[in-house]
């Protein structure tokens, strides 16, 4: 009986560490939105892009945007990005949080 009890306790602290090193080692929703901007900006080119086509892309792959002059706004966990197309440069287009 007391060897049924210890190991009870014993599987029950190992759960225990087992939900703490989990919760501790995922990532956040807001940093998972963040990467995901950034790997979309940074993973092709296109140099024809406007903020128009920009703003649409954005919001197929599910973020909140729209356009507004030549950039795109987009909202992620209460911050607003400025996402400019760049052209020539390397990716879709810069990023900068806005004031």
């Amino acid at each position: 009986m007391k060897l049924t009890k210890g190991m009870n306790a014993a599987y029950l602290m190992a759960a225990i560490i087992c939900v703490i090193i989990a919760s501790m080692s995922c990532p956040t929703t807001a940093t998972d939105d963040c990467t995901n901007l950034m790997k979309l900006m940074t993973g092709s080119e296109d140099v024809r892009i406007d903020a128009q086509d920009l703003a649409f892309l954005l919001v197929t792959h599910g973020f909140d945007a729209m356009p507004k002059d030549s950039y795109a706004i987009v909202k992620l966990d209460k911050k607003i990005y400025k996402v400019t197309p760049n052209g020539v440069k390397p990716g879709l287009a810069d990023i900068s949080i806005s004031d």
